[in-house]
């Protein structure tokens, strides 16, 4: 039987893919950790305690006989510039705590890379597996810095550590951050709020995106595939749609006319999106374990909209 310990379970990849653990396996078999407030109405298991703290880890994952982690916790791309030194210690320090608990229970993991792994010098288009990964922000030096160190732990210990470099991705279960790509959430609240948004990217910054439940689908899949077809064991590069806030602005627009989106770029977050990729190449993760996303920008925008107004209506 899997026990799935789930860190970082209250943010934007955790909201949604925790309900869809607890679908698969059983609300008793999975474990929710998170810093964040607790959904309203959350309903499952849940665990007190901290991704640095090897010792707190390591009596969760033995007191619940966990067989899985979905290390999610971590800061990201705008919050990391703000705090180095923070987004080092957690990112790292929290993913080599849950390598080393994992060397020692024998435990199957996933860990997000992203995009942010990618930097200038990566070509812009279609960008390969295989490349090269020179990140300008601290978020993108841990993604890569990780991504080492999971294959590092896969090659010297056998540790069982899957990995996908998440593009930005779009959901309306937990809150939008501070990421350079939530411009893609936060536009849903300007629209049913006051019926425009200023974004802070420019109108041409074109990005790998996706819908959270593709990102999900994904993830547990990856996660179910039989260890010998997984042949990445830094980070599987995984794609859906690409487009830019203006196509978004146009996309609603089809649904609201009078929908206004402007353009107000933010320069560290323009900075940030000019050195990620416009898109990627995920024929690796095609072929190994037979990856599929299902939703394109017109279905995507649908239902951000339905759920959101019906989440906003509570």
């Amino acid at each position: 039987m899997k026990h799935i310990l789930v860190t970082g379970a209250f943010g934007l990849v955790g909201s949604d893919l925790v309900p869809a653990l607890q679908k698969k396996y059983g609300k008793a078999n999975v474990f929710a950790l998170g810093h964040k407030t607790i959904p309203k109405g959350f309903d499952g298991q849940l665990v007190k305690g901290d991704v640095q703290d090897l010792s707190s880890l390591g009596k969760i994952i033995k007191k619940h006989h966990m067989t899985e982690v979905y290390h999610l916790a971590g800061l990201l791309s705008v919050g990391g510039e703000k705090n180095p030194d923070l987004a080092w210690d957690v990112n790292m320090n929290g993913l080599r705590n849950v390598l080393e608990l994992a060397r020692d229970y024998k435990l199957r993991v996933f860990w997000p890379s992203s995009i942010a792994a990618f930097g200038p010098t990566t070509p812009k288009k279609m960008t390969p597996q295989n490349t090269v990964l020179e990140p300008t922000t601290i978020y993108g030096v841990t993604k890569v810095a990780g991504e080492l160190l999971c294959q590092y732990y896969f090659t010297r210990w056998g540790v069982d550590v899957r990995s996908l470099r998440y593009p930005g991705l779009i959901g309306y279960k937990a809150p939008p951050g501070d990421g350079t790509t939530e411009y893609s959430v936060h536009i849903f609240y300007g629209l049913l709020k006051e019926n425009k948004y200023a974004c802070f990217l420019k109108a041409d910054a074109r990005l790998p995106m996706m819908y959270i439940d593709d990102a999900i689908r994904g993830t547990i899949a990856l996660m179910a595939a039989p260890a010998k077809k997984i042949t990445v064991r830094t980070a599987y590069n995984f794609a859906a749609i690409n487009f830019t806030p203006k196509e978004l602005v146009m996309e609603i627009k089809k649904l609201y006319p009078t929908f206004v989106g402007t353009y107000e770029p933010n320069p560290v977050k323009q900075r940030i999106a000019e050195s990620w990729p416009q898109s990627v190449d995920d024929t690796v993760a095609r072929r190994d374990w037979g990856w599929k996303p299902a939703f394109e920008l017109p279905k995507m925008t649908e239902v951000m909209i339905k759920g959101l107004k019906k989440k906003l209506m509570k």
